[in-house]
């Protein structure tokens, strides 16, 4: 495992990353960059990622994870952010990964909104990438409304008024930054993340989705099914699946979820099989 500061030319300070070499050495078989989730959802899935970095590596791929701008240890604060700085870090963090292992197909691997953030990158990218997506936020518009009422939750509990989430709203529009739940949200990242979606396009040429649920029999939830046949309509080949386990990036505790992580390395080895029978990427 190598941590190093990533330089970026679109801004001042390093962008702090951790690189998992591929247990195959010179055999690798790709290349995987990590695209964290928003806030605290970051933080309490770091022991998660890094539970699969690990696999992944013994699997053969080649793994950076990397902290945006103000998020983790990368240099600058979360309050001088901002969502098109986020793309170009991630952009810069791809860009090294295809210098350092040059020729291996690329997966950019999303979680909650940093799926909004690997369908960017793919976009802007001049090869095709594959994505791996972990309970993806398609619509950045609801993980922003859903992140301010954080602070409206807040505001009942300490006896307040309602409509902070209005307030807070009429600061972004204004281009002020906004505190919600200890962190500082700039105008620039708020209304980058609400303007974003996932949607099929072009970039991208194989989908794993993969999501968890308490339930019994876990199953994909209808939103991500309607979302899945866009997908195979334009033509995506994808796979999908739900399983048993919690939801990681927001429980109170750090906890694991064996199933995403067994998933998830058993769907690779199967496209990998595939993609070595038919010569297509599965």
């Amino acid at each position: 495992m190598e941590a190093f500061f990533l330089p970026v030319a679109h801004a001042e300070g390093g962008r702090f990353c951790i690189h998992h070499p591929s247990a195959a050495g010179p055999s690798a078989r790709g290349a995987v960059l990590y695209l964290h989730p928003f806030a605290e959802e970051m933080n309490k899935s770091r022991r998660m990622v890094a539970l699969q970095a690990r696999a992944l590596a013994r699997l053969g791929y080649a793994v950076l994870c990397i902290d945006l701008h103000g998020c983790g240890d990368s240099a600058g604060d979360l309050a001088d952010a901002s969502w098109a700085g986020w793309v170009a870090d991630a952009l810069a963090g791809a860009h090294w990964l295809q210098a350092r292992h040059p020729g291996l197909p690329l997966t950019l691997w999303g979680l909650r909104t940093g799926a909004l953030l690997a369908g960017a990158v793919a976009a802007a990218l001049p090869a095709p990438s594959r994505l791996l997506l972990w309970q993806p936020v398609t619509a950045g518009k609801q993980a922003l409304q859903q992140f301010l009422r954080l602070q409206t939750a807040a505001d009942l509990i300490d006896g307040k008024q309602q409509g902070a989430a209005a307030a807070l709203r009429q600061q972004l529009a204004a281009g002020q930054t906004v505190e919600v739940a200890g962190y500082r949200l700039p105008a620039a990242v708020a209304q980058g993340l609400e303007a974003a979606t996932l949607v099929p396009g072009a970039g991208v040429d194989s989908l794993l989705w993969l999501e968890v649920s308490s339930r019994a029999e876990p199953a994909l939830t209808p939103a991500s099914t309607l979302a899945l046949n866009k997908w195979r309509a334009a033509g995506v080949p994808v796979q999908s699946a739900a399983v048993r386990g919690p939801a990681f990036w927001q429980t109170v505790e750090i906890e694991d979820a064996p199933a995403l992580i067994e998933a998830t390395t058993a769907a690779l080895v199967a496209g990998l099989a595939a993609e070595a029978a038919t010569g297509v990427p599965a």
